[in-house]
């Protein structure tokens, strides 16, 4: 038997349910705050990846799905091409190439799949799903004042509140932006001179390269060494120092709450300034349910021209698995209002007639098959998880008037054809 690709699944109902009512209000919240959806390709030249995410990350480095493509056409063949690992990278190519910065200040969100060769753990897949947001725009827009920063924040807080995701942690940092950054990392590397060799193959590598990203060692044993590690606030410049405070300054006056977390960099290499994570207990260690922050020089890293920004991408796998706490998929499922038995030879195409017009009225309706005896017709009506069950006979169809019965109290009544719709809704 043929299965599903390891690291990846297959999503079912009822579960789809709440994927769909998770979406449903993302789109809600987001149109709120003046966001609009952007849908794209979910595979881009990997030198984006590259230049955008960083060579040195472990995503770049390690989790892409990359091939050379073997197209017809000679200017498409050798051409490296990667399915995309996130997609923030992908939004700020279609800035640049759609000359976007021309609308001003831009708010886009996507919500779609994304692909990493990592190991499969609980709420973490190689084929995952991602919703996102992105404000991007010339600085004259705004785009690097520090409310915008805040208002996503509120606006994430917001939508975890009205899925009823409660107990959510936010972890906020600064990483600076490049001059900060520089010196933290000489000042790292001279930190992890004397004690690199007593930590894991990847911090040794990572010292070298990108001494920044030790941070996200995840080895037990590296941690007391991570621990005594100089911190990025104590390198922060002026600006930066009051960009962030002023983010602070406006969370606590609309009453978002968070921690500061000094350690928190995140795992890519275009971020500057603000970042941040939004946690949950129910997730067990690896408990992030969404993170992001700002990338004022990612546009110019990709040829395009100054557009600070900021955004976040909520892994939607593990946004369900914390819903699923409080809410499970059977709740929010949208069950069938009335099951639709056609009894005896013939009477197909009159229920099909019938629930035509019943669908129009917006009620759910599932259908039976004229080969079912009446019993069965209440089996399947009751496994559905229908509210009523409506008889379509021979005698019924003359009379212009149906047998409605209540599947819970068992009431039964004779409804006429143009009443249908309103019985079942009342």
């Amino acid at each position: 038997m043929i299965k599903a690709v390891r690291g990846t699944r297959d999503l079912l109902p009822p579960e789809t349910a709440l994927w769909n009512f998770v979406e449903a209000a993302v789109r809600d919240v987001f149109r709120a705050y003046n966001f609009q959806e952007i849908r794209t390709p979910i595979f881009e030249s990997t030198e984006l990846f590259a230049r955008g995410v960083g060579e040195e990350t472990d995503v770049v480095a390690k989790e892409m799905y990359t091939w050379e493509d073997r197209g017809r056409a000679e200017s498409d063949r050798g051409q490296s091409l990667t399915l995309r690992p996130e997609n923030t990278a992908g939004v700020v190519r279609a800035y640049i190439e759609h000359k976007m910065w021309d609308r001003g200040l831009n708010k886009l969100y996507y919500i779609g799949p994304q692909f990493r060769r990592e190991r499969p753990q609980k709420g973490r897949y190689r084929q995952f799903y991602q919703i996102g947001a992105e404000v991007i725009g010339p600085a004259s827009a705004g785009s690097e004042s520090p409310a915008r920063d805040a208002e996503v924040l509120e606006m994430l807080s917001t939508l975890l509140d009205r899925l009823g995701i409660t107990g959510w942690n936010l972890e906020l940092n600064s990483v600076g932006c490049a001059n900060d950054r520089a010196a933290f990392n000489e000042a790292l590397r001279k930190a992890l001179e004397p004690v690199v060799g007593k930590m894991c193959v990847d911090c040794q590598r990572r010292a070298v390269t990108n001494p920044l990203r030790v941070f996200d060692c995840k080895v037990p044993e590296d941690q007391p060494i991570i621990e005594k590690l100089p911190r990025i606030s104590q390198f922060l410049d002026e600006g930066c120092r009051k960009h962030f405070e002023q983010v602070q300054e406006i969370l606590t006056k609309v009453g978002v709450p968070f921690s500061l977390n000094d350690r928190l960099v995140r795992g890519l290499d275009y971020y500057t300034r603000t970042a941040f994570e939004f946690t949950h207990g129910a997730l067990g260690a690896q408990n992030a349910i969404l993170g992001g922050g700002r990338y004022d020089g990612l546009s110019e890293a990709l040829g395009g021209p100054a557009a600070p920004g900021i955004g976040f991408a909520i892994g939607e796998d593990r946004l369900v698995m914390s819903l699923q706490e409080s809410a499970p998929a059977e709740s929010v499922l949208k069950k069938p209002d009335v099951y639709v038995a056609a009894l005896g030879e013939g009477m197909n195409g009159e229920a099909a007639r019938l629930v035509r017009e019943l669908r129009r009225h917006d009620l759910v309706v599932d259908l039976g098959d004229e080969s079912f005896r009446l019993k069965k017709s209440f089996e399947a009506a009751t496994k559905a998880g229908a509210k009523y069950i409506l008889i379509v006979g021979e005698n019924e169809v003359k009379a212009d008037a149906f047998a409605l019965k209540n599947l819970a109290t068992g009431e039964q009544v004779s409804v006429q054809r143009a009443d249908l719709a309103k019985k079942i809704r009342q």
